[in-house]
């Protein structure tokens, strides 16, 4: 393989490396996403548990700002029901985009090893023909 060659190989080895990088970095963001969500499906868990304790004609208030407002029982654990179900189907769309990237990542890890054999083969051709001549 030629000079011209061999840099070839090795821009194709950064592109694929800058590009895995990336699919790293998505990983992350929605691996901190999922970290949010659970954190949020345990506490609405815990409300649903506390209102689940309270008697049909408990007085349940709600702070919006400063103040505190009257809500209606039922109401608020139809809320706290519809909250967990949002929660729910977000965690399960993060984990598709999780498992979605890790098998990119994968893929890219391999198409990097494949890259930097041919480089590395190509370098050790090199090597032996130069060994060759001057021998």
């Amino acid at each position: 393989m030629s000079a011209s060659g061999l840099a070839q190989v090795q821009e194709r080895v950064q592109v694929e490396f800058e590009e895995f990088r990336t699919i790293q970095k998505e990983l992350a963001k929605f691996v901190s996403t999922k970290q949010t969500y659970l954190s949020q499906l345990n506490e609405n868990e815990m409300v649903k548990k506390e209102l689940g304790l309270l008697e049909s004609d408990a007085d349940v208030f709600k702070l919006i700002g400063p103040v505190l407002v009257k809500q209606d029982l039922a109401e608020v654990k139809s809320n706290v029901d519809r909250r967990l179900e949002f929660i729910r189907k977000e965690m399960e769309r993060t984990d598709k985009s999780i498992s979605d990237l890790e098998k990119k990542g994968q893929e890219k890890q391999k198409k990097i090893a494949e890259i930097q054999n041919i480089l590395i083969q190509a370098r050790n051709t090199a090597a032996q023909k130069a060994q060759a001549v001057s021998s």
